[in-house]
């Protein structure tokens, strides 16, 4: 059965035009998630558009703008499975106007695999995606020196390269010598699932192989009880039924819980009845399942969506103010203190405003740029304080990492996305 695989969420980053959609198209055609057929079909097109070789790439980008202009938008979700795992592929597009998706991409993945092109070595998105998914807590990598048969499968290149990403790898905390460096070509399949006679120098593992060694991602049973409220029912017979996914801990039968913030900001208790999922009864509730639970001693108009379940010994934190660490993806002009936009943190959306910019931080190494400046702009990370208009519950990225991140989104758009260091607590 292919449900008791454990899942991983695969994040590929990298460069524009590195190759990262055509690696994902023959990752998914290795793994007969994508019959051979349909990339002949592929093969075909991509010819009389005068795109040969971007075969592997178009099983992604399926979107008829993406293939005209032959790169990639938006994020595809896709399923392989390998012995071990069963991976969702999250896409994340390489192009400096797409880092937006990039950041939504990366902040659900436990792993990734930065595609760095071999011709081109290191270049600015390559550092940026280094830098974000460290921000983004992916501590699972891997990479892909790619476009090997661009430089005849040179080991002195392949060298170069491995030296440089690893000098910004670092740089930023991750430890090179625990990270495989395979010398690949996505578009040929060399060390994709087999070893390649091309690349005779190299013993080293195959992406494959670098996947099914990673670490299942651990399930956070050990952290406080943590289920952010999608909805909330009454069913006759039975009562209220709130509805969320379980991030971080386990509810049982009989537990005592609390809803924060609550419509008054103080929080309501009660007591949990039953927990079911897919419509069957079950005894208890673990991080990753969704779940709709009947509540004893709480009225339904008292819990609304955005609220956080938690134990009543351990209940969920209730912001007055935060610190946190942010990453500005896209924005007209400037933003300055007093700036409010609206805040996505698990199921809440709550205005906040911008009460001080304490420090930018330079990408590269993560270190402070320059204190109190009056504004950030688009490309800006910076350590920032905001507080909430209304109470929101959210937590320090360091203690629940899954409550712990948040996105920012204005003008119809994701403005920023970013991470709470610290907290005020109500």
């Amino acid at each position: 059965m292919a449900a008791t695989k454990p899942h991983i969420n695969l994040a590929v980053i990298g460069h524009i035009d590195h190759g990262k959609s055509t690696l994902v198209g023959r990752l998914l055609f290795e793994t007969g998630a994508v019959p051979a057929h349909i990339i002949e079909q592929y093969r075909k097109e991509a010819e009389t558009k005068g795109k040969a070789t971007f075969e592997f790439a178009w099983v992604m980008d399926s979107l008829k703008e993406e293939r005209e202009r032959g790169i990639t938008i938006d994020i595809a979700h896709r399923r392989f499975d390998t012995e071990k795992f069963y991976f969702t592929v999250v896409d994340c597009p390489g192009h400096r106007d797409f880092v937006k998706n990039m950041i939504t991409g990366a902040s659900q993945a436990d792993a990734a695999i930065l595609v760095c092109a071999a011709p081109d070595g290191v270049m600015q998105q390559t550092k940026e995606h280094i830098f974000l998914s460290k921000t983004l807590g992916i501590s699972q990598l891997m990479v892909a020196v790619n476009k090997m048969d661009a430089i005849n499968y040179d080991q002195k290149r392949y060298e170069e390269v491995k030296a440089e990403v690893s000098k910004i790898l670092k740089m930023i905390g991750f430890k090179p010598e625990a990270i495989p460096f395979i010398p690949t070509s996505a578009f040929k399949g060399t060390n994709i699932s087999k070893h390649s006679d091309d690349t005779k120098w190299y013993n080293g593992v195959t992406i494959l192989e670098a996947l099914n060694a990673l670490k299942e991602p651990e399930k956070p049973t050990q952290l406080p009880l943590r289920v952010p409220i999608q909805d909330v029912y009454t069913i006759s017979g039975i009562g209220v039924v709130p509805v969320g996914r379980v991030e971080t801990g386990i509810m049982k039968k009989g537990d005592k819980i609390i809803f924060r913030p609550g419509i008054d900001g103080v929080g309501h208790a009660g007591e949990v009845k039953s927990i079911e999922m897919h419509h069957e009864e079950i005894p208890q509730a673990l991080p990753g399942d969704n779940i709709g639970f009947n509540v004893r001693g709480i009225d339904k108009n008292l819990i609304r969506r955005g609220d956080v379940c938690g134990h009543v010994d351990k209940q969920p934190t209730v912001a007055i103010e935060f610190k946190a660490q942010v990453v500005v993806l896209q924005h007209p002009s400037a933003i300055t203190a007093g700036y409010t936009p609206v805040f996505h943190c698990h199921t809440a959306q709550v205005a906040c405003t911008l009460t001080q910019i304490l420090a930018t931080l330079d990408p590269k190494t993560g270190g402070v740029k320059e204190q109190n400046p009056p504004f950030i702009k688009t490309g800006d990370a910076a350590i920032v304080l905001i507080r909430p208009t209304r109470p929101l519950v959210i937590e320090k990225v360091k203690e629940i990492p899954q409550l712990g991140r948040f996105a920012i989104r204005d003008m119809g758009q994701t403005v920023a996305a970013g991470v709470v260091m610290d907290i005020t607590p109500k």
